[in-house]
């Protein structure tokens, strides 16, 4: 049986500066391409994949599409928010900045899948999109290990009540997941959201890290802090996994 290997990357550790110190990984960021390229080569050496092009990257449309990565596909990223591979050597690398990366394992079969679940692509049921790829590659859902990433905290995560009754009117069971906030705002703990769908989907075991992005400065990327500096863009920081060969 193969191996398995995986890693929820922070911001410490690379090469780049200002805004994006230092291990930028966001091919979309306006970052120096050669500083991203140098974080993503530190990053996949330490995964272990034979060249840097085969640490994949989507290009993230908070969809709820999920593929079967079976090759690497250059700069012309496909458009989707899950990936599945059962192939030796291919990493899968998700991008986020408050988002909630998942990684997920089935060891018996050895399928790996990871999404990047941002609450539209949560709603939309991304993750549920990504346990059904990992399925019609061959794996078991009562064998897959999930674990839920860093990413925004519920007191970290100020919305309206807009937001509430979007996400009430997909997921009337959320409704312990928002906490009253000043005047008309509530915090939405996401992190849990993500959580409880995964638990919902019947999987063998979901773990969670339980880190704030947006609280943990010195750790993580975070867009909403950066909305809050007012800084013109951010780092994105990659959640990995892959199969040993």
């Amino acid at each position: 049986m193969n191996g398995i290997k995986h890693g929820f990357f922070g911001r410490q550790g690379g090469t780049s500066e200002g805004i994006y110190d230092s291990l930028n990984l966001g091919i979309g960021s306006d970052d120096k391409p050669k500083a991203v390229m140098r974080n993503r080569r530190l990053v996949s050496d330490l995964i272990g994949t034979r060249e840097v092009d085969h640490m994949l990257s989507c290009y993230q449309v908070h969809s709820d599409r999920a593929i079967l990565a079976t090759m690497p596909w250059g700069p012309d990223r496909p458009q989707a928010d899950g990936m599945v591979t059962n192939l030796p050597g291919i990493a899968l690398c998700i991008l986020t900045a408050d988002c909630v990366p998942v990684l997920f394992a089935d060891r018996k079969a050895s399928v790996i899948g990871a999404c990047h679940a941002g609450w539209k692509g949560a709603l939309a049921g991304i993750c549920e999109a990504t346990i059904a790829k990992m399925e019609e590659t061959g794996a078991n859902r009562k064998d897959i290990y999930a674990a839920v990433g860093p990413c925004i905290g519920q007191k970290s995560y100020e919305v309206g009540p807009e937001f509430r009754d979007e996400i009430l009117s997909g997921a009337p069971w959320a409704g312990n997941l928002f906490h009253p906030g000043e005047g008309d705002r509530y915090h939405f703990n996401i992190e849990t959201f993500v959580k409880n769908r995964l638990v919902k989907a019947g999987l063998a075991f979901v773990d969670v890290i339980g880190h704030d992005t947006c609280e943990l400065e010195d750790m993580y990327f975070s867009n909403r802090r950066r909305n809050h500096f007012g800084e013109p863009d951010y780092g994105r920081q990659g959640s990995v996994i892959m199969l040993e060969g």
